[in-house]
């Protein structure tokens, strides 16, 4: 049973940063690629960023990207999201998601999914 594990979400003002986690099991944090994605009130799911098993290469979408950055502690089994300058937009409900083989920015692509933390941007 695959299991991923969201936190780091919450109520923050326009400007402020969050780091977001996703622990899940060694089993399968060394051969997974991982992906952040989002989806924000009344919208699809967007992706935002990923990252190879081995750490050694990242993307981003072109909505974050010089904002937010992608890491991975493996001593940890653990996914991050560091969201610098967060605004209203970034507003939505925040997923890990993983799957084998390379980087896409399909949602339906990635074979499982945690079940989200919510970030709120607001003033």
């Amino acid at each position: 049973q695959v299991q991923l594990v969201e936190s780091g979400g919450g109520l923050v003002q326009p400007g402020g940063s969050l780091r977001l986690s996703c622990a899940t099991s060694q089993s399968i944090f060394d051969i997974y690629l991982m992906s952040w994605l989002r989806q924000g009130p009344g919208k699809g799911v967007e992706w935002l960023s990923g990252i190879y098993s081995d750490g050694g290469d990242t993307q981003y979408a072109d909505s974050v990207r010089g904002r937010f950055t992608i890491s991975r502690d493996n001593a940890k089994n653990t996914l991050y999201l560091q969201m610098n300058n967060l605004k209203p937009e970034d507003t939505a409900l925040y997923y890990c998601a993983l799957r084998r083989g390379t980087v896409v920015r399909a949602p339906q692509e990635y074979d499982y999914w945690g079940q989200g933390t919510q970030v709120t941007v607001s003033s």
